[in-house]
């Protein structure tokens, strides 16, 4: 269920970046900086989603995104709000007022499964629109899963995550096989 909204004001450009950001890693962070320049408010919507057994619960994600959102609303003076929610995207989309919602593409391989959600989506609702940022250069490979593996399998995960992400994902791990 995702937390309610107020309206968005007449003519503003409100859009929608979702993931499971579990954990959120320096490529995430910068679709967030790269997106947030393009729009009045982004709106950063973790999701649930068990099937990807996640390392950090709901709130505990959903806390670290918005830590490291401030920094970028710092920077760059845009509104970037973090909410959580569960159920159909599209929906999520609509409550929250967005015209568009953001992906990133960091490879090919990401392409297919994109385009084929952006077309059910534009199915469902042709009035929010799909808009896909390519990963930059130096971020194309890192996913969270990749992040959680090499931290759990006890590489180093420092050049992939900020420092809060690095010390909450290594301290998580640190507690896991306790």
């Amino acid at each position: 269920m995702s937390e309610p909204i107020p309206a968005a004001p007449s003519g503003e450009r409100i859009a929608l970046y979702p993931g499971t950001f579990d954990p959120i890693h320096n490529g995430h962070l910068d679709i967030i900086s790269r997106a947030a320049r393009l729009v009045d408010r982004l709106v950063v919507g973790v999701a649930i989603n068990i099937g990807k057994g996640p390392l950090f619960d709901l709130d505990e994600r959903v806390e670290l995104v918005r830590e490291e959102c401030a920094a970028i609303c710092a920077r760059t003076g845009v509104r970037v709000e973090v909410r959580r929610f569960e159920g159909l995207l599209i929906q999520f989309a609509r409550d929250m007022g967005a015209q568009m919602i953001v992906r990133g593409l960091r490879a090919v391989s990401d392409f297919d499964f994109e385009f084929q959600m952006a077309g059910m989506n534009y199915r469902l609702a042709p009035e929010v629109e799909t808009v896909f940022l390519m990963a930059s250069e130096r971020h194309q490979f890192i996913s969270s899963r990749f992040v959680k593996e090499v931290a759990q399998l006890g590489g180093d995960i420092t050049s992939f995550v900020s420092p809060l992400t690095f010390t909450r994902t290594m301290a998580r791990v640190a507690s896991s096989r306790s």
